[in-house]
């Protein structure tokens, strides 16, 4: 493979696989710290509007959650692909994935838009909840889901360029997006914006003006992406406008990848939102804690994501180079290091619990409740970061089933009838919903440390291609 410019050569044997596989980590760790940072301040933002407004962006989460799911596995599908050609040394073959995957993304994007434009007047009322929560919650999910193209188009560059090798790119311009979401915010959520002695006057749009700024941070983000793509020196470098010729052999190892994932995350996101109506039922309060406990354990993936994501390229560029040894090698430190990590992240989510949540609210019954729900998940944080990245190495061989399978007899054999057991023959109420959330992330990680130890993953390649 070509070495070019903010680039490395994933596959170099002179240098510790240790060194690599902190090369693709660092900025994935940091490119999320940042992205839940902005979630934070998006949450505190909204959260000083009061209880309604935190709630309506609550309503829509679980389906937002399952449209980024389809988004990355879409992009998966073909980043990991893209990876096995340049572990190859096929550059070109690589590039063609390149290309198809971006002219493939804009009818996908575009059927996202469409698809939950309208969902999005029928899923406030359907969870339950009140009437104020419910208005709010159209507004918002409506002007997120006008922004589903360019933000596929974010995820899918973003996505390739980590797996060529090039993780910087992508940390520098999530990181720009972040920020423009930050500032975009005060102006479209705010009436008065003070800065010291200095105030401005915002447009005061509330929940809705949050989603606003997130849909054009995200587009301006995706154009500087693609310009990235095109003009600057990378190892998967195209022309958009050059020639171009529709290859069925691509797009049919791309959906045989990622179509495991999709499935995965749709029937994980139909159980979430099972789940939510569940919570829902428990009144503003819990909905609200619900909410803002899952934002503040999303700091938590942060190791493991950056972990995973190496996994994944990394095991895929050593497989498509028949290098299995490597591939092991590869795939153990990053389990390893990515489930320490994880571990210690449970400890500081167990002790820092109230001020997590009293970062997002003043409110003492959501602060109080949170607090005990989010000590509850800590115990299952170690087997979850170890089911996410055996999760990574999985993919990153080819065998995107196995997660599939995996994750949904947790979510639907175990989470949600737990659930709806606690629910209805205990007074634990949320306590219990997050009871059954905990059981089925422990139970995932003991099955994927089992899966994994087989080492059976190594041929899921020749398995299903």
């Amino acid at each position: 493979m070509r070495r070019v410019q903010n680039s490395i050569n994933l596959l170099d044997r002179s240098r510790p696989p240790g060194i690599i596989i902190w090369s693709l980590a660092w900025p994935t760790i940091l490119e999320q710290v940042l992205q839940v940072t902005v979630t934070y301040v998006d949450s505190a933002m909204v959260g000083s509007l009061g209880a309604h407004a935190t709630a309506a962006i609550a309503v829509p989460t679980s389906t937002i959650w399952l449209v980024n799911g389809w988004m990355n596995a879409f992009a998966i599908g073909f980043s990991v692909l893209m990876a096995r050609f340049l572990g190859s040394g096929n550059t070109q073959r690589a590039k063609q994935v390149t290309k198809q995957a971006l002219y493939t993304s804009v009818s996908f994007g575009l059927a996202l838009t469409l698809l939950f434009v309208v969902i999005a007047r029928h899923l406030p009322a359907w969870i339950g909840a009140e009437t104020e929560v419910q208005l709010l919650a159209r507004q918002y999910y409506h002007y997120i889901a006008l922004g589903y193209l360019p933000n596929l188009v974010m995820i899918l560059i973003s996505t390739l360029l980590r797996c060529s090798g090039d993780a910087k790119k992508a940390l520098y311009l999530n990181g720009l997006n972040n920020i423009m979401n930050i500032v975009f915010n005060f102006f479209f959520i705010f009436e008065n914006i003070s800065f010291g002695p200095f105030a401005l006057r915002g447009l005061g749009l509330g929940v809705k003006g949050a989603a606003m700024a997130t849909t054009l941070s995200c587009t301006i983000t995706s154009i500087m992406l693609l310009v990235i793509l095109l003009a600057t020196d990378n190892p998967i470098r195209i022309k958009v406008f050059g020639p171009f010729s529709y290859d069925k052999t691509i797009q049919k190892s791309a959906l045989r990848l990622g179509i495991p994932v999709a499935l995965e995350r749709s029937t994980l996101s139909f159980g979430q939102i099972v789940f939510t109506k569940m919570v829902g039922t428990l009144g503003t309060t819990a909905l609200a804690a619900h909410f803002l406990a899952n934002t503040a354990e999303s700091i938590t993936y942060l190791p493991p994501s950056g972990f995973a994501t190496a996994a994944t390229t990394l095991v895929a560029q050593s497989l498509g180079a028949d290098d299995k040894q490597l591939a092991k090698k590869f795939a153990n430190l990053c389990t390893l290091w990515g489930t320490l990590l994880m571990s210690f992240m449970g400890l500081m989510l167990y002790l820092f619990a109230p001020a997590l949540m009293r970062f997002f609210t003043s409110d003492a019954d959501v602060i109080a409740l949170g607090t005990t729900i989010l000590r509850i998940e800590a115990f299952a944080e170690p087997a979850f970061g170890l089911s996410m990245l055996a999760f990574g190495v999985f993919r990153g061989a080819g065998d995107t089933r196995r997660p599939f399978f995996i994750s949904i007899a947790g979510m639907w054999l175990l989470r949600l009838p737990l659930a709806y057991l606690l629910l209805k023959t205990t007074s634990l109420g949320l306590l219990g919903i997050w009871i059954a959330m905990a059981c089925d992330l422990t139970l995932r990680g003991i099955i994927c440390l089992v899966q994994y130890r087989r080492y059976t993953w190594l041929d899921s390649w020749k398995e299903t291609h």
